[in-house]
C-alpha cells in the first residue's frame, strides 16, 4: 500500500542543511492529491481513491503535531495526534475507523480543482460550488461561479486577497466577496491561459511595479498583470463642532420670524444662542485615548481572554474546560449587557448548547446562595436582576423561539435541578421592581414560569403546585389547594392555608370553607381534624358553622339509620363535630348573656340534673284491644 513520508531539514555544519531520517505518517493509503500553505498539508482524495476514502479529506499542521479528519459533505471533523517527533503514525483505516460516522461511503467530493490559500483549501467541485475548508475542519460555501467548470481536472485557477476570490475559467474571470458569496465582477481575459500566483510570491519591492502589496498576480503566455482594487480616497469629513452648528443654523431658521438668514458663523460668536455652542464645548473636549484606555481595560482584557480561550478550543487543548470557562465569560458578559436581538439570541444558545455550564455561570453573576430552610438568596446588584425581569411582552411570542432570559434561567433550572426552581421564583418575585415583570403590566412571574413547563394538563403537578402557592396571589393559592384537594393531600392543603399568617384573612377563610365542605362529605379528613381547627376564622360563630356544614352535607335518600350501610361512607358525627363548635365557641365566648341557641351546650359547664333512682319496673298491664272482627279485617 502506498505511505505518506516526511522529512526533515537538519543543520549540516559547513555542508550547510541536510535532509534528516524518514518518518512514516501514514501507512495504507489509497491515491491522494497533497497540497500545502505555509503552515498546513491538505491530503485529498484522487479520482480512483475508494468510496471508502472519497469522502475524507486530511488536514495535517506539522508545528502542532495535529491532523484534522474531515468529511465536508457530512460536516464531520476530528482531531487526532499525528507528531513525527513523538513517533505518532497512523494506519490510515485505523484513522478512519477512530472517527465515527467516517466508515460509511460517504457522497464524493467531486472536486474539479484544488487551492491552498493562507484561509485554507479551496474546493471548486463539478456544478461550480466554491467551498472553503479552514484548517480547524469547519467548512462553509464561499459561493457559486456563473458557468460549470469544463475540461480537465485542475484546470481552473482559484486564488484570494483582499477578502475576494477570483476564479479563473478559461478564458473567463470572476471575482466574489468571501463573506457574502456575491458575484462583484466577470472579466472576459485574452487568453485562456492563466496562471494565479500567491501575492507574495515575487519578491517585488514595494514601489517598483507590481509590487504593489495585497494584489493578486496572473501569469498569462501575454505577461505577469497584477488585479486589486482601487484604493478609494480619503474623503475629507467635517468635524464634529461644524455639523453642530450647520444643524443648528437649519434649525433655529426654521423658527425664525425674521427675514434675515442665519449663518454658521453667526451662531459662533452670538451670544444669544447657547445651546449649540454648549454642545461645542462638550464635543471639544473629549477624551484622550490613554484616558479612553484606562476605562475600557477591564473590557479588554475580557475580551483577550475570550480570544485565548477561542485560540484553545482550535487546538484542541483540554476542550471540556476551556468550554466550561468560555460558557461561563459568555455568560458573565451577556448578563452585563441590555439583552434584546442579537445579544438574547447568543444568550439562547450558550444554554442550548452548553445547560450546565451556562447555569454555573448565571449562579456566579446573581451570586445564588441556598439556606437551610430551601430558600435561595441573592446579593446581585438591582440592576442585573432588572436585565433578568424584563424583556417580554404580553401576549406576543418569543421570536424563532428565542426565549427571554428569565424563561431561559426557568428552562434550564427545570432540566438541570426541578426542586429548586419555585425558590428561584420566589426569590425572583422578591428581587422584581415596578416594570421588570415582578410587578409590572405584563405577566407575573409564576405565570411566566408555568408556561415554560408547558401547557395546563402536561405540566409536572408536584412543581406547579409550588409555583402557584409561592405566588402569594389568592387566585392562585386558591388554585393550588383546590389541586391539593382534588389529589387528596389533605396536611399539606391544611399546611397552605396555615402557611397564609394573620396577613391573608380572607383567603385562609376560603380555604377552610373549601376544606369544610371536604370534611362534610366524607371522613378522610377526620385525621387532620386538630389542623382543621386550627385554620378555623376566629370570627366564625357556631351558628354560621353549623349553616355551612348543612350546605354541603349529603342528600339522605331515606330516613336516618343508626348505623351506615355496609360499604358507605360513614355521616358525620356530633362527636366529631363537637371539637370544631368548642374551637369557635372558645374563640367568642362572650362575657353577658348567651346569644346563639347552641351556646348554652358548649359553655354550660355547670352540674348536670341528678340521675333518677333505680327501682323495679312495673309490669305493664295488658290492654283491651278490639276484637278483630270488629274491625272487618276477618272473613
Amino acid at each position: 500500500g502506498r505511505r505518506v513520508c516526511v522529512r526533515t531539514l537538519e543543520p549540516g555544519g559547513e555542508a550547510g542543511a541536510r535532509l534528516g531520517r524518514t518518518h512514516v505518517l501514514l501507512h495504507h493509503c489509497p491515491p491522494l492529491h497533497l497540497l500545502s500553505t505555509r503552515k498546513d498539508v491538505f491530503l485529498g482524495p484522487a479520482a480512483s481513491s475508494g468510496p471508502g476514502a472519497a469522502h475524507v479529506l486530511l488536514t495535517w499542521n506539522p508545528s502542532r503535531g495535529k491532523v484534522m479528519v474531515t468529511a465536508p459533505r457530512l460536516g464531520l471533523s476530528y482531531s487526532k495526534s499525528l507528531n513525527p517527533k513523538q513517533g505518532d503514525t497512523w494506519d490510515f483505516r485505523t484513522l478512519l475507523r477512530g472517527c465515527p460516522g467516517l466508515l460509511c461511503p460517504g457522497e464524493p467530493l467531486a472536486v474539479h480543482t484544488w487551492a491552498p490559500t493562507p484561509q485554507g483549501l479551496l474546493l471548486l467541485d463539478s456544478r461550480g460550488t466554491v467551498s472553503l475548508v479552514q484548517a480547524h475542519g469547519a467548512t462553509r460555501t464561499v459561493g457559486a461561479l456563473q458557468e460549470v467548470p469544463v475540461g480537465l481536472e485542475g484546470s481552473a485557477a482559484l486564488g484570494t486577497f483582499h477578502g475576494t476570490l477570483a476564479c479563473v475559467l478559461g478564458s473567463t474571470l470572476q471575482l466574489l466577496d468571501m463573506g457574502s458569496g456575491q458575484l462583484l465582477e466577470r472579466k472576459v481575459l485574452s487568453t485562456d491561459r492563466v496562471h494565479l500566483l500567491e501575492p507574495l510570491a515575487l519578491a517585488v519591492k514595494d514601489g517598483e511595479g507590481l509590487g504593489t502589496q495585497g494584489g493578486l498576480r496572473l501569469l498569462s503566455a501575454l505577461g505577469l498583470f497584477h488585479v486589486g482594487w482601487e484604493t478609494p480616497r480619503p474623503l475629507e469629513l467635517p468635524s464634529a463642532t461644524d455639523l453642530v452648528f450647520e444643524e443648528a443654523c437649519g434649525y433655529y431658521q426654521r423658527r425664525s420670524l425674521r427675514g434675515a438668514q442665519l449663518t454658521p458663523e453667526e451662531l459662533r460668536h452670538n451670544s444669544t444662542f447657547q445651546a449649540p455652542q454648549a454642545l461645542a464645548a462638550i464635543l471639544q473636549g473629549h477624551m484622550s485615548p490613554s484616558t479612553l484606555l484606562t476605562t475600557l481595560r477591564a473590557e479588554l482584557r475580557d475580551y483577550q481572554s475570550l480570544e485565548q480561550l477561542k485560540a484553545q478550543l482550535v487546538a484542541g487543548e483540554e476542550e471540556e474546560a476551556v468550554w466550561t470557562e468560555l460558557a461561563h465569560q459568555e455568560v458573565a458578559r451577556l448578563l452585563r449587557t441590555e439583552l434584546a436581538g442579537e445579544q438574547l439570541a447568543q444568550l439562547n444558545t450558550v444554554f442550548q448548547a452548553l445547560p450546565s455550564a451556562a447555569w454555573g455561570a448565571t449562579l456566579r453573576v446573581l451570586q445564588l446562595q441556598p439556606d437551610g430552610s430551601g430558600r435561595l438568596s441573592s446579593q446581585a446588584p438591582p440592576d442585573v436582576w432588572k436585565r433578568v425581569l424584563g424583556g417580554t411582552t404580553p401576549g406576543k411570542d418569543p421570536p424563532n423561539g428565542i426565549l427571554p432570559a428569565f424563561e431561559l434561567l426557568c428552562r434550564c433550572l427545570c432540566r438541570l435541578e426541578p426542586r429548586w426552581l419555585p425558590a428561584f421564583v420566589e426569590l425572583a418575585q422578591q428581587q422584581g421592581g415596578p416594570g421588570w415583570g415582578a410587578g409590572g403590566p405584563g405577566l407575573p412571574l409564576y405565570r411566566r414560569a408555568l408556561a415554560v413547563l408547558g401547557e395546563e394538563g402536561s405540566r409536572p403537578e408536584a412543581l406547579e403546585i409550588e409555583l402557584l402557592l409561592g405566588s402569594r396571589r389568592p387566585k392562585a393559592v386558591l388554585q393550588a389547594v383546590g389541586q391539593l384537594v382534588r389529589g387528596e393531600q389533605w396536611e399539606r392543603a391544611l399546611e397552605a392555608g396555615l402557611a397564609l399568617g394573620p396577613s391573608s384573612p380572607l383567603l385562609r377563610s376560603e380555604i377552610f370553607k373549601l376544606l369544610l365542605a371536604e370534611f362534610a362529605r366524607h371522613r378522610r379528613l377526620d385525621a387532620h381534624l386538630p389542623l382543621l381547627c386550627c385554620l378555623c376564622p376566629p370570627e366564625l360563630a357556631p351558628d354560621e358553622l353549623l349553616l355551612l356544614l348543612r350546605t354541603h352535607l349529603p342528600d339522605e335518600g331515606g330516613p336516618p339509620t343508626p348505623f351506615p350501610e355496609p360499604g358507605a361512607e360513614p355521616p358525620l358525627t356530633v362527636g366529631l363535630l363537637r371539637t370544631l363548635l368548642e374551637q369557635t365557641g372558645a374563640q367568642r365566648r362572650p362575657s353577658g348573656p348567651v346569644l346563639s341557641l347552641y351556646e348554652d351546650v358548649l359553655w354550660d359547664l355547670g352540674t348536670p340534673p341528678p340521675t333518677p333512682p333505680r327501682g323495679p319496673v312495673p309490669t305493664l298491664q295488658a290492654v283491651e284491644q278490639p276484637d278483630l272482627e270488629a274491625w272487618g279485617l276477618c272473613d
